[in-house]
């Protein structure tokens, strides 16, 4: 079964929170967390995708094109 990273920020410690979540269920399995200076880029990307979602003129399609971008990051910063 695959697994959907999922993305999220903590505000307050300054970290990215990431979770995975396999396709067809509501389980979500915590991963890992990475603090603002140990991957400032994917910090910001995960702010921007963040933001997406609190638009007032949400996009989906923007949304999944930002998603892909930390999914992405994520992946490389895991190389």
């Amino acid at each position: 079964m695959n697994t959907e990273l999922l993305f999220a920020i903590d505000t307050n410690t300054r970290e990215v929170i990431v979770s995975e979540s396999p396709k067809g269920t509501h389980k979500v399995n915590f991963i890992e967390r990475i603090g603002y200076n140990d991957n400032e880029i994917l910090y910001n990307a995960v702010v921007t995708l963040t933001s997406i979602t609190k638009a007032s003129n949400f996009d989906a399609s923007v949304f999944k094109s930002m998603d892909k971008v930390c999914q992405m990051l994520y992946s490389k910063y895991k190389k």
